[in-house]
């Protein structure tokens, strides 16, 4: 597929729309010739990024873009795309989200006082975990 040619203005809704960090000096400046951001990922790793101040339409040339794309964002271009156009971002093993979160303190009941193992707790939903703490109360199993 042919795509556009990448703006910096595109470069920065990428990673406004994944969720990357502006990078900020120890006294809290963003720096005069680059926006830099980044993105801690699952694996540990931290990716960097970097955009030429004004961030406006200038696009960038194909091997400038390539050595962004590969090296700095470490997406292919149709990601990247999806993400700006759409708001899809790159599935990079962040795990999901859970619908809602058990309390911690539910949890420490369900295992010292009802013996429920942790693989077991892991798979409730809070309404069942409270159902199942409830039970524990009312009948004594």
């Amino acid at each position: 597929m042919t795509w556009p040619p990448p703006t910096r203005d595109d470069h920065e809704r990428f990673c406004k729309a994944e969720g990357w960090a502006p990078v900020r000096d120890s006294r809290g400046r963003s720096g005069t010739h680059h926006v830099t951001y980044e993105l801690v990922l699952p694996d540990g790793r931290v990716l960097r990024t970097r955009i030429s101040r004004p961030v406006d339409r200038t696009d960038y040339g194909r091997s400038m873009w390539a050595h962004i794309l590969r090296d700095q964002l470490g997406v292919t271009e149709a990601v990247f795309w999806a993400c700006v156009r759409d708001g899809t971002p790159p599935d990079r093993g962040f795990p999901a989200p859970a619908a809602e979160p058990l309390p911690a303190e539910l949890v420490h009941l369900l295992i010292t006082r009802v013996g429920v193992p942790e693989g077991e707790i892991a798979g409730m939903s809070k309404d069942e975990a409270v159902a199942r703490m409830q039970r524990y109360w009312t009948e004594g199993t």
